[in-house]
């Protein structure tokens, strides 16, 4: 299976979640298998404090393993190690046909920016060549991209389809200008 990837990069506040959370099941419904990868700026827990696994992991293992018959999760403390790069990330993903990316913005992969006028933030798209398409709540008209409707749910997935490169066509992080 050649995974695909594609990105979503946007201002908080732009409406990043909710359009990925719209466009998956277009996406599978058109018979592709979705994985997600989202950045979180800030630090953030799956689990719960008291939980065991949770315990284990203020214990001090590095890595916590939970498992159900629904689902599982693996937890891994980085202890002060730096942040693993995108690629390392990936890495750990099982095969599927496209892999949507939520944040890492500064890493060479397609991206679709997601732009709200209410944000009052300037576009992405002047000082990143990776981005391949807009999607806004507004008309930008002297945008040198296609512009589509943050609400044109269809036309998003076409776009995230369409534009997504094979893994290993991905670049390196982009250098800050």
């Amino acid at each position: 299976m050649s995974m695909r990837i594609i990105g979503l990069a946007g201002w908080s506040g732009s409406g990043k979640t909710t359009l990925i959370t719209k466009v998956i099941p277009v996406l599978a419904g058109r018979g592709l298998t979705i994985a997600t990868v989202k950045h979180a700026h800030h630090e953030f827990d799956i689990d719960q404090p008291g939980k065991d696994s949770w315990l284990h992991r203020a214990a001090g293992a590095s890595e916590v393993l939970v498992a159900s018959s629904r689902r599982w999760a693996l937890i891994h403390e980085l202890r002060g190690e730096a942040e693993p790069p995108l690629e390392d990330l990936l890495a750990k993903l099982s095969p599927v046909d496209l892999i949507i990316v939520e944040g890492f913005k500064r890493h060479a992969h397609p991206k679709l920016e997601v732009h709200r006028a209410a944000v009052g933030k300037p576009l992405l798209y002047p000082d990143d060549d990776c981005i391949v398409a807009i999607a806004s709540d507004g008309a930008l008209p002297r945008a040198p991209l296609p512009v589509l409707q943050l609400d044109d749910i269809e036309g998003v997935a076409n776009v995230l389809q369409a534009e997504a490169l094979p893994l290993n066509q991905i670049g390196p992080p982009l250098q800050h200008a």
